[in-house]
């Protein structure tokens, strides 16, 4: 199973890194992957100790749906929410096809392995899921898009997108109930810049 890839997107569903910040725009520059993104306005910055707990919860969720351990090799690059349901983060971690296998055939296997998890913990809810793929700034990334009702009348919303680069993959994940909020999110992702 292909746990050890799947982590981190449920770390974000549950609700070092190389940065720099321009304070009076929320501006980030990732250096590793050459990326500068702008962060919505009154997105607030999310704690590592809140990070762990989070990722912890779906590492949990995953164990018990799967019986497996969850090795966690990813690291975190931002992570932002703006109430307690509209989360965005980004993250990477290694990724070798000559060790790990296809790219792709992976990232089917992580977006079956969050469908199952999500069915298993919240039985009784409604999921939708597409998996396509969009381009940002020139580059293609998979792109893995979730839509859950739950009975208590929420709907949830997830989309992942993930690249490889060289050996390392890029994962920027989306999760919202409020759909304003959740185009704030979009609009900022797909206005990121990738130098060369």
């Amino acid at each position: 199973m292909k746990s050890k890839y799947f982590s981190i997107v449920l770390f974000i569903f549950f609700s070092t890194t190389i940065y720099a910040q321009n304070s009076s725009k929320n501006e980030y520059y990732n250096g590793q992957f050459k990326w500068k993104i702008v962060i919505p306005e009154n997105f607030q910055y999310v704690n590592s100790e809140e990070q762990k707990r989070l990722q912890k919860k779906g590492e949990d969720a995953v164990e018990k749906t799967f019986g497996e351990e969850v090795i966690n090799q990813s690291k975190n690059i931002f992570a932002f929410n703006n109430g307690k349901f509209n989360y965005f983060d980004s993250s990477y971690q290694p990724f070798d096809t000559e060790i790990d296998g296809d790219y792709k055939t992976t990232c089917k296997a992580v977006n079956n392995i969050l469908y199952e998890t999500i069915k298993t913990q919240a039985k009784n809810s409604k999921i939708d899921t597409i998996s396509s793929t969009e381009i940002i700034d020139k580059l293609e990334f998979q792109k893995f898009s979730l839509k859950a009702e739950f009975q208590n009348g929420i709907t949830i919303n997830m989309i992942m997108y993930s690249r490889l680069f060289d050996k390392k993959e890029l994962s920027v994940n989306i999760i919202y109930i409020d759909e304003k909020k959740g185009q704030l999110m979009l609009d900022s992702w797909r206005n990121s810049i990738f130098s060369e």
